[in-house]
């Protein structure tokens, strides 16, 4: 585990963080990711990340989200709906569940996607995927009483 990690993932895991990151990361990520044409993710420095334009479930409008991702050997990515352990879905969740046609920008490139909410089987063992890639996800689940929503992006 490269220097400082630990101490992220566990600041990462605390309530504090879980109310101040959402109105900070997403932000930062979305602006540099414009600055550097999609080269450039702040959060990736420590998770690889994708930047998520899905369909507004009520607007209708283009919605981009930083997200962090676990690829997957066949190109698809799994995408985690912590929403760093707050109460509530986050809005993508919902917009992934009514448009599941939406596009990643992954490593500069824009990649058309389909989402799959996971389930059963399917949705346990990527679960415990993404525990092992980001423990703090654990707290997480903790802290709410829904669960926490996994999609599998599949390139179109």
């Amino acid at each position: 585990m490269p220097p400082g990690e630990r101490l992220v993932r566990k600041v990462s895991a605390t309530r504090a963080f879980a109310r101040i990151a959402p109105h900070v990361i997403p932000g930062l990520d979305r602006a540099l990711h414009r600055l550097t044409r999609g080269k450039v993710l702040l959060s990736t420095r420590m998770l690889p990340g994708v930047v998520l334009t899905a369909t507004g479930a009520v607007s209708g409008r283009p919605r981009r989200t930083p997200l962090a991702c676990l690829p997957q050997e066949d190109g698809s990515w799994i995408v985690v709906g912590s929403n760093f352990g707050r109460p509530g879905h986050p809005a993508w969740t919902g917009n992934l569940l009514k448009h599941p046609e939406a596009e990643v920008s992954w490593r500069g490139r824009d990649v058309p996607v389909r989402a799959r909410l996971l389930t059963g089987g399917e949705r346990a063992l990527a679960w415990r995927a993404a525990l092992a890639f980001w423990p703090p996800y654990a707290a997480y689940q903790a802290r709410v009483a829904r669960e926490i929503r996994l999609f599998r992006l599949e390139r179109r």
